[in-house]
């Protein structure tokens, strides 16, 4: 059985219709708690409009944890495996009253609030990041598996790269720079990549720019008229291929993207969202390790420094290499094997065991 929200529904059926066994979908209310550490206390405590949306996501969650013991009661699984995000809260929550074994997993680098509510009841936890980044977490029970990727994100050859070049209408002798601020995009990214777009087609570089769909159809008339820049609202498949034949990423702090590049051992320029403390995190492993170009909202508003950032990445093939063989480290192509053995373990376990509910 696969649990999400409503807002999820139609993306899981389409997920799962690829699933090896039938897989059951069902959606649960659930709320989030609305923090925003961009805020200062005063104006935390004067956000009404915030205070009522908690309020009313409180409900959702005990509407949630209602529903989810319903679905248990009928379903009977012998263990929960939570992903962290908001929806899981309500589901852990019904596995730990009806005492049945949770393993939850956190791929960013700083534990989000829903694990951290459930870490308490977990039989066993995983994490993207080393395990010393979770402080919080019973060092017993919790095991770095890296986070789950795609078979498909792994080093292509030249010739494999060349060929996936054609196939998407790169030219072969032009460096590929891939724009990208995740699934809604990003429009402090957008827009300094527009501002100094000029500069790098001048340079022979190819602009291939996901803007996010609810950007495109604002951007499409800004882009230059040049057949070296494609700008593309969102990618549904085959994003592998894309990434595959980029000799510079740009891209958000997402632990699973980064995860995907580390597959792929793709030169990357990491903006972390200013608003989103756990990529502000991921950036500050990944940027220790020399595994990435590390820069901020607020500096790519100034002047040219993304585009100095990408064209010193094109200019220096040793440095660009260095970045690629340190980003490479943190990839963990049996996370999702790994995960499975933590799920099955507890599976194994005689009920009612100790080692089986913490």
């Amino acid at each position: 059985m696969f649990v999400c929200d409503k807002a999820f529904f139609e993306q899981a059926k389409g997920l799962m219709a690829h699933a090896t066994v039938p897989v059951e979908i069902v959606t649960v209310p659930a709320g989030k708690f609305r923090r925003y550490s961009n805020l200062s206390l005063y104006q935390k405590m004067i956000d009404l409009s915030t205070h009522g949306k908690n309020a009313v996501d409180l409900f959702k969650l005990m509407g949630g944890l209602s529903k989810s013991i319903k679905l248990f009661q009928r379903f009977r699984p012998d263990v929960v495996f939570a992903k962290g995000g908001f929806v899981c809260l309500p589901v852990g929550y019904a596995a730990n009253l009806l005492k049945i074994p949770l393993v939850i997993h956190d791929s960013d680098a700083r534990p989000g609030l829903t694990n951290r509510l459930l870490a308490g009841y977990a039989s066993r936890i995983a994490t993207g990041m080393p395990v010393e980044n979770y402080p919080t977490y019973k060092k017993s029970i919790t095991t770095q598996t890296g986070v789950p990727i795609g078979d498909k994100f792994r080093i292509y050859s030249q010739a494999e790269q060349g060929a996936l070049r054609s196939r998407l209408g790169l030219a072969s002798d032009r460096p590929v720079v891939v724009i990208t601020g995740g699934g809604l995009g990003s429009m402090s990214i957008n827009r300094a990549i527009l501002s100094g777009s000029e500069r790098l087609l001048q340079r022979g570089v190819q602009i291939y720019h996901i803007c996010g769909k609810n950007n495109y159809n604002k951007l499409r008339g800004l882009v230059p008229k040049d057949e070296n820049y494609k700008l593309v609202p969102f990618v549904y498949e085959n994003m592998h291929e894309i990434l595959a034949v980029a000799d510079v990423v740009v891209a958000r702090g997402s632990a699973t993207f980064m995860q995907e590049l580390a597959a792929l051992a793709r030169p990357t320029i990491m903006i972390p969202a200013k608003v989103l403390g756990d990529q502000v995190k991921n950036a500050e492993i990944y940027e220790r390790a020399n595994a990435a170009v590390v820069l901020s909202d607020d500096a790519i508003a100034q002047g040219d420094t993304l585009v100095l950032a990408i064209l010193e990445l094109l200019d220096n093939p040793d440095y660009s290499a260095s970045i690629s063989t340190a980003l490479h480290a943190f990839a963990r192509p049996d996370a999702a094997t790994q995960v499975a053995k933590l799920i099955l373990e507890i599976v194994a376990q005689p009920k009612g065991s100790d080692e089986a509910v913490s």
